[in-house]
């Protein structure tokens, strides 16, 4: 299967796409209706770029994105009476935005490439280290523990876990984009682990 992909992309502010997640979407302008429909007609397959700062100067325009992006499937769509979409995205794969493809669309059509993590080793401790961090999160936020069962259940892969923790708590947009960006799993998996202890420290006033 090639690694290259043609991929409508949706910009948004602050909104970093990781593979292993979900991300709900609710479509209203005019040209990211087309873009669904299109897409649904297709492959079901898009992108989701995260703006550059200082993109609403030229909003209306083409605003500068971020190369690294999350691309994913379309899962599940419903098309609102008003021609709006609510749609879930499943995150399948980083990918590189190459460059952008001449379109008669109001929409922006990017040629991406696939990018593939590298090599985790032996992070069974530093797993184990985010579980425990999570928990301890959860039980700060007074929100029910299970939630990690199916998330950050056994025989999740390394890579899985890094992102789906760095979806579910870290809010920082550009942090969350760093970890989009970071191929190496270990190196993820530690800056997720960091990050989360800050978080933790912060939330319960420890140091």
């Amino acid at each position: 299967m090639s690694d290259l992909l043609i991929l409508p992309i949706f910009p948004l502010p602050d909104v970093t796409f990781f593979p292993h997640t979900f991300l709900p979407l609710h479509i209203f302008e005019t040209r990211y209706r087309a873009m669904i429909t299109d897409a649904l007609a297709r492959d079901r397959r898009i992108a989701v770029v995260r703006l550059r700062p200082g993109y609403e100067a030229r909003y209306e325009g083409k605003p500068e994105v971020f190369s690294i992006a999350g691309g994913g499937e379309i899962v599940n769509c419903e098309r609102l009476a008003s021609g709006r979409f609510n749609i879930l995205v499943k995150g399948q794969w980083r990918v590189r935005i190459e460059g952008e493809l001449p379109t008669d669309t109001l929409y922006r059509v990017a040629r991406a490439r696939r990018l593939e993590d590298a090599p985790a080793g032996d992070v069974t401790e530093l797993v184990s280290r985010i579980r425990g961090t999570c928990k301890r999160l959860l039980e700060a936020l007074e929100r029910p523990v299970d939630v990690l069962d199916g998330a950050l259940a056994a025989g999740q892969s390394a890579a899985a876990i890094a992102d789906r923790v760095a979806a579910a708590f870290l809010p920082d947009p550009s942090l969350r984009q760093s970890l989009l960006e970071t191929l190496d799993v270990g190196d993820r998996l530690r800056r997720v682990a960091l990050a989360l202890d800050d978080l933790a420290n912060e939330l319960t006033g420890g140091g």
